[in-house]
């Protein structure tokens, strides 16, 4: 099996000298370390640099990994109030590198791993929160048809879907029975709600450390990690940010649990839901607790998937990705507990 870690540049090379305009060489390439599904580099010519992102090598669960998906979904919102980087070409053929890729532009702004983001002063990161609160809502008012992605998931129940999904995707990386998931699957299988005639782009896995901002001033740059995009219900994208909050703040959480968030000024939960709403017309948000509990279960169905290659060794970054895997017990407990607000 092939090395996640290292890329072909010689491959690489000869392969966008001859699909990429105004590509020359030599090619360096550097992976980042952060992601924990599609392995991506920096690549590094002389006169540019551009990213790339590809499929992991190995045997994959079905439907995961679509970088196919992620070049699509940027590539229509070029020129929309959601700021994506400038995609230049997806090559689906395996035998170049030994996985699909696509490469991008590399858009440079400020990037926060943390949601409390020491870095700023206290009356920076509200401006920061709420931009991220705009571009939101903005993803969830793209007109689908004006932007060719009416097909870009099926239509029905997205939660009755999604549930689906992600209960076998988890079933094909369980490691071990986790009581607290099997009761969260067998609640949420029971509590859908009727649909609301919402049907949105979702990004999937929306979170203040897959965008980057303006350098110098709070505004997107660029919204990242566009794998789990579809069509759906916009609600799965806001509770996402709450879910995150919810964490404990530091390394491994990443969150805001336990944070005085008026005393550092940062926006509470219901000021963040209330902002929403009122972009996109909206009078609030019924039995959110719902929405919650099944980010809660989504995430714990990624992560028990990320710890599963790290067993298989096909992992972006083995070491994190058996540290995340100790967490799944965690997040389905917190699914729970947010399934008994409802």
């Amino acid at each position: 099996m092939s090395d996640p870690t290292k890329l072909d540049t010689d491959a690489v090379a000869a392969y966008l000298s001859t699909h990429l305009d105004g590509f020359a060489g030599p090619l360096e390439a550097e992976k980042f370390n952060v992601g924990q599904s599609n392995p991506t580099f920096r690549l590094i010519t002389p006169s540019r640099r551009y990213v790339l992102r590809r499929k992991p090598p190995g045997v994959l669960l079905k439907s995961a990994h679509a970088v196919d998906r992620e070049f699509r979904v940027q590539s229509a919102l070029q020129g929309t109030d959601v700021p994506v980087p400038r995609m230049f070409l997806l090559c689906e053929d395996d035998s170049v590198i030994g996985s699909a890729f696509y490469v991008m532009e590399e858009v440079v702004g400020r990037h926060f791993d943390d949601p409390r983001m020491n870095e700023l002063s206290r009356d920076e990161r509200r401006p920061i929160q709420d931009e991220m609160n705009r571009v939101l809502a903005a993803i969830h008012n793209v007109d689908l048809a004006a932007v060719g992605l009416t097909d870009y998931g099926p239509e029905g129940n997205y939660y009755r879907r999604q549930i689906d999904r992600w209960t076998k995707q988890y079933r094909a990386s369980e490691t071990e029975n986790i009581p607290a998931m099997e009761e969260l699957i067998a609640w949420l299988d029971a509590n859908i709600p009727a649909e609301d005639g919402q049907r949105t782009l979702v990004h999937g896995d929306y979170r203040i450390d897959n965008m980057l901002f303006h350098k110098d001033k709070p505004q997107a740059a660029a919204i990242l990690d566009w794998e789990l995009s579809t069509t759906g219900h916009p609600y799965a994208d806001l509770a996402a940010v709450i879910m995150q909050w919810m964490m404990p703040p530091g390394a491994e959480g990443r969150g805001l649990g336990g944070v005085n968030r008026a005393e550092q000024g940062l926006m509470s939960d219901e000021e963040f839901i209330a902002s929403y709403c009122a972009r996109r017309n909206l009078p609030g948000v019924d039995k959110f607790g719902f929405y919650l509990a099944f980010t809660f279960f989504r995430m714990a169905g990624i992560i028990q998937g990320v710890y599963k290659r790290a067993l298989d060794g096909n992992a972006s970054n083995p070491e994190r990705a058996r540290a995340l895997g100790t967490y799944v017990p965690t997040f389905a407990q917190h699914g729970l507990d947010a399934a008994g607000t409802v």
